[in-house]
């Protein structure tokens, strides 16, 4: 299993640190692309001080060769391939290779890999009683944790190169049949047997609609879109999960567990939870005045709670490339499916509104790929509760490229951040009949 190689940065110049009287010299390491960062490895040994970072805004936690972000510019990069052209000509599972392996694959390379994973969608019927135990109330996403974590108990671990690339195909094969197994249980729906005559999206959402009184004929253009937003959610840097993804899987956890801790990271309103939330706001424009112009005012206030969904992000401070793919997506789909474009109208004059008011634009809060995601889910037929499982679906290539990465790096370590204590100093123990 050929995986490309991270390129160690460049070390061209040295910053200089002046601490207590002396000067130390730390390496500045250049990317490919421009970045630069000052290497603190020997930070501590050398000056007895460490760094802090909270929410690691400024601290690069590895170096990798997967995904390349310029929030200033709004690029978004995979393997050196930009975001549109993979958007515009490639495929779901031909991304997931990319990804994982670092080169694009050559026709025979892909027929082999997507044949595989076709033939892996089956889950075992002893595991498929899992779900059984599960509350119909529970959410899909801490169901759909359990399930992956629970794939170790049926596979060996991934300790050599065969197995582990066995338990990749097994991952990407078995994630939509997961996805759609706990979405049935949920609403007290029998589950649909994968068909390998599908491809990887309409498999997908032939499990999820489908029922044995009735059949679900996959309509083309919805599994393109679908195929489309697994695109633009397969990979994102150092983001909440990945970055819980290297640091579990630092621990040398199995691979299952390791992406169940992404899963159960990914599931928070803060981070793949988003798109839930613009389609509440979108919701709730609509319920009450239905005016965009009155929600972007209330928005503004300092004295009102309300939120403005959607917009701004920890990278991007330009318009989210994957944003502006989706708002062209987003309208095909919802003529294509007859559904109500009232959101779409709705979420498109926010835009509008947003991108020419002052406010918004001095502070660079632009749209992000979740403002017209949600839309297209909704449209498509997907329940708000599984908007957070989709992302799983599409982030899980990028999430087994960065733990393959990872553990393939020769300068690999195990996590381990380090704090600053805030606590009491040290004191005297007082016997329980002398507290009073």
């Amino acid at each position: 299993m050929d995986v490309a190689s991270t390129r160690e940065a460049v070390k061209t110049e040295t910053a200089k640190l002046l601490y207590d009287g002396r000067t130390y010299e730390l390496p500045v390491i250049v990317g490919s692309e421009g970045e630069k960062a000052i290497d603190i490895t020997k930070l501590r040994n050398q000056t007895g001080l460490i760094t802090l970072d909270n929410g690691y805004m400024n601290t690069g936690s590895c170096q990798s060769a997967i995904t390349f972000i310029d929030g200033e510019q709004g690029i978004l990069r995979y393997r050196g391939y930009p975001i549109e052209d993979l958007a515009e000509k490639s495929t779901f599972l031909e991304v997931a290779w990319l990804l994982i392996f670092g080169e694009l694959p050559t026709r025979t390379r892909l027929e082999g890999f997507t044949n595989e994973i076709t033939r892996h969608t089956m889950l075992h019927e002893d595991y498929r009683r899992l779900f059984d135990f599960m509350p119909k109330s529970a959410h899909p996403m801490p169901v759909s944790a359990a399930a992956v974590a629970a794939l170790g108990t049926f596979y060996r671990e991934a300790d050599t190169e065969d197995r582990m690339h066995r338990a990749i195909v097994r991952l990407l094969a078995k994630m939509p049949t997961i996805a759609a197994y706990a979405y049935k249980h949920s609403i007290g729906q029998p589950p649909m047997y994968p068909r390998n005559d599908l491809d990887y999206c309409a498999n997908f959402l032939y499990m999820m609609f489908a029922t044995p009184c009735e059949p679900y004929v996959v309509d083309p253009v919805v599994a393109k879109a679908l195929d489309l937003l697994l695109i633009l959610h397969a990979d994102h840097e150092q983001n909440c999960s990945t970055s819980t993804v290297r640091l579990v899987g630092s621990s040398l956890a199995n691979l299952y567990a390791t992406i169940a801790s992404g899963i159960s990271a990914l599931w928070g309103p803060l981070h793949g939870g988003a798109n839930q939330k613009v389609i509440e706001m979108l919701e709730r424009i609509a319920m009450e005045e239905g005016n965009a112009d009155v929600f972007i005012r209330k928005a503004k206030d300092k004295n009102d709670t309300t939120r403005l969904m959607g917009f701004g992000h920890r990278v991007y401070k330009s318009y989210d490339p994957r944003a502006a793919i989706l708002k062209r997506t987003c309208k095909e789909v919802i003529e294509r499916v007859g559904a109500s474009s009232r959101l779409l109208e709705i979420a498109m004059r926010l835009e509008e509104v947003a991108l020419s008011d002052p406010y918004f634009v001095e502070r660079k809060l632009y749209p992000n790929v979740d403002f017209y995601s949600g839309v297209i889910y909704q449209a498509i037929g997907i329940p708000v509760n599984m908007f957070t499982v989709m992302f799983t679906m599409g982030r899980l290539p990028g999430w087994i490229a960065q733990w393959l990465e990872m553990r393939k790096d020769p300068s690999f370590k195990i996590g381990r951040p380090r704090q600053v204590y805030t606590g009491p100093t040290k004191r005297a123990y007082v016997p329980l009949e002398g507290r009073g």
